[in-house]
């Protein structure tokens, strides 16, 4: 049975490719920027859900949430310690 691409699993396929960049990146850069990490994860996960809406998938769909969460968490810690860093005096 073949079923055609529509744009929600368009969208998905660049959530995919943003989750596997963004782990790429992590495994293969030596100085890695938790924004550019965990924006990426980040937009791969809202892409994905906007697939997983449409084409619906619970397991992924809530999957797709913890992904979210611990990437807010990871720019909220990054974005926290940059703060700090500021405010410390050198």
């Amino acid at each position: 049975m073949t079923v055609p691409l529509d744009i929600y699993s368009i969208i998905g396929f660049f959530g995919t490719a943003c989750i596997i960049g963004a782990y790429a990146y992590l495994t293969l850069s030596e100085n890695v920027n938790p924004y550019i990490l965990h924006g990426t994860n980040l937009a791969g996960a809202a892409l994905l859900t906007v697939s997983l809406i449409v084409h619906t998938n619970w397991p992924s769909l809530v999957l797709e949430g913890f992904w979210a969460a611990i990437a807010i968490t990871g720019l909220t810690k990054a974005a926290m310690s940059r703060r700090k860093s500021r405010k410390t005096p050198q």
